[in-house]
C-alpha cells in the first residue's frame, strides 16, 4: 500500500505533452504570460488567471450601458439611424460616452471568452469532471457572439447593412426556408418598424439567455470566479472609458439597401465570419463553423484526456463519518452531498458522494477530522477518502520517509535540518528531490493533506515541512490552495494547531515550469531551520497515537 503513494499515474505528464503538441506549445506560451503578468499584477490579480471572472464583469458592463443607452433609442425604421446619431452626440448625458464603452466593452467580452476557452483547452480541463462547463462555455461563446451582432444591425448604418445582409446570404446557402432570407433586404421599402422590434426583441431575448447559460454553467463549481478582485475590475473599467474618451464610437453612412456598402471599417470580434464568408463561400463558412462546432463539442469524449482513466472517486465510510458537513463545504465540485443516516449511528446525516461529478482531487479527505495520522490504529481509515492514495497509505509513505532521513542522518547535532516537502500530482514531481535530509511525498492535490499530518510530521523527526503544488493562483483544483492556506493560518477547519511552530511550516507554491524557483525555496527554508535555536528543532520521539479523535484536525 505505501509504495502506491508514488506510482499513481500522473495526469498531465511529459508523456501527454509529447502526444499533444499544439496543446502543450499553446500551455507553454499561457504559462510564459502568466509569469510575465504574475510579477506585474501578483498571483491573485492577474488577469490571464482571471478570465472567466473579467468576462462576468464585462458582460455587466455591456448590460448596464445597453440599458442606458437604450433609453435614448428609437426602434421605429425611420427613427433608429437619427437616435444614434444623436446618443453619439450625447442627447443624454455622457449617452456617447456610455454607447463606445458599450461596444468595446462587448469587443472584450468575446475576446475573453476564447482566450478563457483557450485556456482551459491548453490545461486540459475539459474532460470528465469538466465536461458539463466545457459543454456550456462552447455554447456561450455562440450566444455572446450572437448577442453582439444584433447591437450592429439596429444601429442601421452601411455596416449594419453589410452584416444583416451577409448573415441572411449565409443563412440562404443551407435550404432552410421556402423564399430567400436575403431577398428582404433588396429596398428600404421592405424595412419597417415590426422590423425594428424584432431586431430589439432578440437583441435582448439572447443576452437573457446568455446570461442564463452563464449561471448553467458555473453551477456545478463551489464558489466560481464570477467576480474580479476590486483592483483589477476598476482597472479594466477605467481602461475601457480611456479607450472611449480617445476613440468615440461612430456610426457609417445610413443603410441605402439600393446600394453595395464599400470601404466599411469592420469589426474584426464579430464582424470576421462575413470576410471568411464572401472571400471563400457561404458554404465554406457553415463548414468551418460545423466542423470547429462538431470538434468542440467532441473533445471532451474523444480526446486523450477523455480516453485516460477517471479517477476513481471518493467512497465514505460510515464508520469514521459523524456528518460534520466539512467535505460537503470544501468539495470545489459540489460533489458532496448530506443525507439521512442509514447505518443507525446517533448523528443526523452522512456525507454521500456524487461519482459522477467527482473529480477525485481528494480535498474533502484532507477536511475530514478523522483523518488524523494520531490515531491508534495499524490501517488509518478515514471517513471520506480515495482509494488511488488513502490517507492511510499517505500516514505509511510519511514514516518510511521520515524513518530514512532518520537513519542517513544519525548525528542530528551536526546534520543537516530535515525538510519534509509535500507535493501534489498536477506540478513538480517532488518524489524527484528526495535526498538524505529531504524527505517527499505526494498527494492528489496539496489540500488531501490534513494539518495534523504536519504536526505529526515534525513530531516523528523532520525540522520543518514545506508544501508545495500548483503555480499561486492556478490550482488544477480551484480551491486547493486557498483551503490549504486557510487551514494552516488557523482560518478554516481542519486547523492547524497553535502549538505548532509556524516558522517550522512554509508553503511555496510553484507549478511544473518553476523547478528552480522550488528548489530556491526548499534551500532558503533550510537555511532558516539551520538559524532556529536548538531547543526549537524537531524531536527525534516520535509521536505517541492517540486513541481519542483529534477534533481540530
Amino acid at each position: 500500500m505505501p509504495e502506491a503513494q508514488d506510482t499513481v499515474p500522473r495526469t498531465g505528464g511529459a508523456g501527454a505533452r509529447t502526444r499533444e503538441p499544439l496543446r502543450a506549445l499553446t500551455r507553454a506560451i499561457f504559462d510564459r504570460i502568466d509569469t510575465r503578468f504574475d510579477a506585474a499584477f501578483g498571483p491573485g490579480a492577474n488577469p490571464w488567471r482571471l478570465l472567466g471572472a473579467l468576462a462576468w464583469f464585462l458582460f455587466w458592463v455591456v448590460a448596464v450601458t445597453g440599458i442606458y443607452v437604450y433609453a435614448a433609442f428609437d426602434t421605429s425604421a425611420a427613427g433608429a439611424y437619427p437616435s444614434v446619431e444623436r446618443i453619439s452626440a450625447n442627447a443624454w448625458p455622457l449617452s456617447g460616452l456610455a454607447r463606445s464603452l458599450h461596444r468595446y466593452a462587448s469587443d472584450a467580452f468575446i475576446l475573453l471568452t476564447v482566450l478563457h476557452l483557450a485556456r482551459e483547452w491548453a490545461h486540459r480541463r475539459y474532460a470528465h469532471v469538466q465536461r458539463f462547463a466545457w459543454l456550456t462555455g462552447v455554447a456561450l461563446l455562440l450566444f455572446v457572439w450572437l448577442s453582439g451582432i444584433g447591437g450592429f444591425w439596429l444601429v442601421w448604418d452601411r455596416l449594419a447593412q453589410f452584416s444583416i445582409v451577409a448573415t441572411t446570404e449565409w443563412l440562404d446557402a443551407l435550404p432552410l426556408f421556402s423564399e430567400p432570407l436575403a431577398a428582404n433586404f433588396d429596398s428600404d421599402a421592405r424595412i419597417g418598424d415590426r422590423f425594428f422590434s424584432l431586431l430589439i426583441f432578440m437583441h435582448i431575448g439572447i443576452p437573457l439567455g446568455t446570461l442564463a447559460l452563464m449561471w448553467v454553467h458555473v453551477q456545478r463549481l463551489q464558489r466560481p470566479a464570477t467576480q474580479p478582485p476590486r483592483a483589477l475590475a476598476w482597472g479594466t473599467l477605467a481602461a475601457l472609458v480611456l479607450l472611449s474618451l480617445a476613440r468615440p464610437v461612430t456610426s457609417d453612412a445610413p443603410a441605402a439597401l439600393a446600394e453595395v456598402p464599400t470601404n466599411l471599417a469592420l469589426d474584426w470580434f464579430y464582424l470576421a465570419p462575413h470576410v471568411i464568408q464572401y472571400a471563400w463561400s457561404p458554404l465554406a463558412l457553415w463548414a468551418i463553423v460545423g466542423v470547429a462546432t462538431a470538434a468542440l463539442a467532441a473533445l471532451p469524449y474523444l480526446s486523450r484526456a477523455a480516453r485516460e482513466p477517471r479517477r476513481k472517486p471518493a467512497v465514505v465510510a460510515l464508520a469514521n463519518c459523524n456528518g460534520c458537513r466539512r467535505c460537503f463545504v470544501d468539495c470545489p465540485y459540489n460533489a458532496i452531498e448530506m443525507v439521512k443516516r442509514t447505518d443507525g449511528r446517533p448523528h443526523p446525516f452522512q456525507a454521500s458522494v456524487i461519482a459522477d461529478m467527482c473529480a477525485g482531487c481528494g480535498i474533502c479527505a484532507g477536511a475530514c477530522p478523522s483523518s488524523t495520522p494520531f490515531r491508534s490504529v495499524a490501517e488509518l481509515v478515514t471517513g471520506i477518502d480515495l482509494p488511488q492514495k488513502p490517507v492511510g497509505a499517505a500516514r505509511a509513505t510519511l514514516e518510511r520517509e521520515l524513518a530514512r532521513v532518520t537513519a542517513s542522518r544519525r548525528d542530528a547535532a551536526s546534520a543537516s535540518p530535515r525538510v519534509l516537502v509535500v507535493g501534489c500530482d498536477e506540478s513538480i514531481d517532488v518524489v524527484a528531490l528526495r535526498s538524505p535530509d529531504t524527505a517527499a511525498m505526494t498527494l492528489l492535490c496539496a489540500a488531501q493533506l490534513p494539518p495534523s499530518f504536519v504536526e505529526y510530521a515534525l513530531r516523528s523527526g523532520a525540522d520543518g515541512v514545506l508544501v508545495t503544488g500548483c503555480r499561486e493562483g492556478d490550482c488544477v483544483w480551484r480551491l486547493g490552495q486557498e483551503w490549504t492556506a486557510g487551514r494552516f493560518a488557523g482560518e478554516r477547519a481542519p486547523k492547524l494547531r497553535a502549538a505548532v511552530a509556524r516558522e517550522r511550516v512554509r508553503i511555496a507554491w510553484a507549478g511544473p515550469q518553476d523547478a528552480a524557483r522550488l528548489a530556491g525555496a526548499i534551500a532558503a527554508f533550510r537555511a532558516d531551520l539551520g538559524s532556529l535555536p536548538a531547543d526549537a528543532r524537531a524531536t527525534l520521539v516520535p509521536p505517541k497515537r492517540e486513541q481519542r479523535l483529534d477534533a481540530s484536525g
